[in-house]
């Protein structure tokens, strides 16, 4: 039987406008590909997301390797700065453009591609295989790979080992595998105080200059200098806004925003905790009132290295020739989900272009991460 073809797969795939959470046919397409190789799919739809859970093998095997991606894409941008059809996947160059080329439409179709051939051509005579493909990690996340693992626990579905398919090298093909993520929360503040006349601060209480203190003491702060796995966690402040147009006039309330991406020395409860230490110290000197309201994207979480990693190291360097880095570094994944589940790694290809204008994949690095993810298996089921 004829290979798949993952360079054919992941353009299909980019043709589908599937921006969040806009389905656009790409997880039909998958479903019917999957179908037709034997796996028993199911549509695990929430929230008014699309989600896709593929099972090839036994349900609740105890040796079961999983695969997680997602098919949904951040929104284009300007049009007229793009140079193809940002649906159209064009190749130039050596290169295939779209939107979604890089994060992930190529890597959910390089592990698919690998999957179908494996249980077509070599299919383990002990083991199960499942995909689980959602289209709602640009977004929210709320309802798409959270909503696969709800309903894999409640039908007793279970990987016993994941590998996401993000991609993971910041410049050049099997540079670096994430055996871990930062944590991250933002946190809004609101400061409040009296309006009154620029002229007669003494009849004022101005929010300002307790905003400028204490986004000075929690930018100043230094939060660790790094653990064994994990950079230092850091803190930016993104915005500080208080809309007032008028110059004699002090303003009544003022907001800001930080974002903090953080190792595990930390947890999201006691940052939380700190930073309203802190608004109600500024709050004692100034006289003011400050709201702080946490959202906590994911808690920092490892994998340590072992069997897993090694798996997918071995892999990659008898592929390619070279030796994945271990890293943590990087934003929030669906691997902060996944690893509440089963042990989860993230190794794709070179994300330099993703969420950008012209976003491309190379096409070579197509073939080399099915070739890839293709020993992976061989290698787990041998």
């Amino acid at each position: 039987m004829p290979s798949t073809d993952p360079e054919t797969l992941t353009a299909a795939l980019v043709r589908c406008p599937s921006v969040t959470p806009e389905e656009g046919g790409a997880l039909v397409h998958l479903e019917t590909l999957l179908s037709a190789a034997g796996f028993a799919c199911t549509r695990v739809d929430r929230g008014g997301v699309s989600n896709l859970f593929a099972r090839w093998g036994r349900a609740g095997h105890p040796r079961t390797f999983g695969f997680n991606g997602h098919t949904d894409v951040v929104p284009i941008g300007n049009r007229a700065d793009w140079s193809v059809d940002p649906f159209g996947a064009e190749i130039r160059n050596g290169y295939l453009y779209g939107r979604g080329a890089t994060d992930m439409k190529s890597g959910v179709a390089a592990f698919v591609a690998a999957a179908v051939d494996f249980v077509t051509d070599t299919p383990p005579e002990d083991g199960a295989l499942i995909l689980a493909i959602t289209g709602d990690e640009e977004g929210d996340a709320v309802d798409g790979t959270v909503a696969l693992l709800d309903w894999m626990a409640e039908a007793q579905e279970r990987m016993s080992v994941c590998l996401v398919g993000e991609p993971t090298s910041p410049d050049h093909m099997g540079q670096m595998m994430k055996i871990g993520r930062r944590g991250s929360l933002n946190a809004h503040f609101t400061v409040t105080g009296v309006q009154g006349h620029s002229a007669y601060p003494h009849r004022a209480t101005n929010p300002m200059p307790a905003m400028a203190r204490l986004m000075d003491r929690l930018s100043s702060h230094e939060l660790d200098s790094g653990t064994a796995h994990f950079d230092a966690s850091t803190l930016a402040v993104v915005t500080i806004d208080t809309g007032n147009p008028a110059t004699n006039v002090i303003p009544a309330q003022t907001r800001a925003t930080v974002n903090i991406r953080f190792n595990d020395a930390h947890t999201g409860a006691a940052l939380s905790d700190w930073l309203r230490a802190e608004a109600a110290a500024v709050d004692a000197d100034f006289g003011t009132t400050t709201e702080v309201r946490v959202k906590i994207s994911g808690e920092s979480f490892l994998t340590p290295p072992g069997d897993l990693s090694d798996l997918v190291a071995r892999a990659v360097e008898a592929e390619i020739g070279v030796a994945p880095e271990l890293s943590t570094t990087g934003g929030t994944s669906d691997a902060r989900f996944v690893k509440d589940h089963c042990p989860v790694v993230e190794f794709g290809l070179v994300g330099r272009t993703m969420h950008q204008v012209d976003e491309r994949v190379e096409v070579a690095q197509i073939h080399q991460l099915k070739a890839i993810y293709a020993r992976i298996l061989a290698d787990y089921f041998a």
